[in-house]
């Protein structure tokens, strides 16, 4: 299967891969920025469930 058939998040996760390759970020830095990334939009989510409960 190619990329451009593949679920948009496959797609942007091999478009992040290939950024942080390019630019020779560590693992451990990655790591440590995906890490908040995933905090930001899970609170980004929750944020929008909220404010669907309240309409």
């Amino acid at each position: 299967m190619s990329v451009e058939h593949a679920p948009p998040e496959v797609q942007l996760a091999v478009d992040l891969i290939y950024l942080l390759e390019c630019n020779e970020i560590a693992p451990e830095i990655a790591l440590a920025a995906l890490e908040i990334v995933k905090h930001d939009y899970q609170a980004k989510l929750a944020k929008q469930a909220q404010s669907a409960k309240e309409y």
